[in-house]
């Protein structure tokens, strides 16, 4: 396995209009959740969370150790990624999204194809299948929102789903990881996905980039974390059947 490639020079950025409030959208992504992010990728490594998840066979397995974390983070920015990429392809649920939301899930998806690319350059050997197959059936990506009576979850629902999965992911992976140069890395990684949890949870509803569900509001302040085999009980409803994965090495 090499190192982690060095990471790329972050270019000018000027902020775009204000995001339905006075916060600027390139400047919410920049600064909530950031100071704080590395620290909680430790602490709450350490703090008690999720133990069960998935059984059975037929499941593509991410390995052991460093690498098996980060075969772990790759696929579930593959999962990311493909999802932003069909949101964006599908002209952002048609009709509805204003020319800010446009921007945003733009922005999304290009983090996350960094993410993705950034892992699959980083893991060298024992690097699991770069083509998982998602299965985005239980998603209506011609709605902003889940629609009343629907069984499909809408593309904002999907989205808050995925990153305050993803943000539960690292934090709970970060006692794993051997590597200190990983787990700063995987720090910085977390940040940014903290704040797309936070900005999708803003477009959903306003004023509520954060709440007790995703972060311990009454005692440490600090956001969840789920363990591995957790973490892919959720995600493996959105692969397909061969594309399923297991942490069995990371109980």
């Amino acid at each position: 396995m090499s190192s982690f490639p060095p990471s790329h020079p972050v270019a000018p950025e000027t902020d775009a209009p204000t995001l339905l409030a006075p916060v600027a959208r390139r400047s919410f992504l920049r600064y909530s959740s950031a100071g704080l992010a590395l620290g909680g990728l430790y602490l709450a490594g350490c703090s008690k969370d999720d133990t069960t998840g998935p059984s059975g066979s037929g499941l593509i397995d991410v390995g052991t150790g460093d690498t098996g974390i980060l075969n772990y983070a790759y696929a579930l920015e593959q999962l990311e990624a493909a999802f932003y990429t069909q949101v964006v392809a599908g002209a952002y649920y048609t009709g509805t999204a204003s020319a800010a939301e446009k921007a945003i899930f733009s922005d999304l998806k290009d983090h996350e194809i960094i993410h993705r690319e950034f892992f699959k350059a980083a893991i060298a050997t024992g690097r699991i299948t770069d083509a998982l197959m998602p299965d985005f059936s239980g998603i209506d990506f011609a709605q902003r929102t889940t629609a009343a009576g629907s069984a499909k979850m809408g593309v904002l629902n999907a989205a808050m789903a995925f990153e305050d999965l993803g943000v539960a992911a690292y934090n709970g992976a970060g006692r794993f990881i051997s590597n200190v140069d990983y787990l700063t890395l995987a720090g910085k990684i977390v940040s940014v996905e903290a704040r797309h949890a936070a900005v999708i949870r803003e477009l959903m509803t306003t004023n509520t980039f954060v709440a007790s569900d995703v972060v311990d509001t009454t005692t440490t302040g600090l956001e969840k974390s789920k363990r591995p085999q957790v973490v892919l009980a959720t995600a493996n409803n959105f692969l397909m059947a061969g594309s399923k994965l297991s942490a069995n090495n990371f109980a």
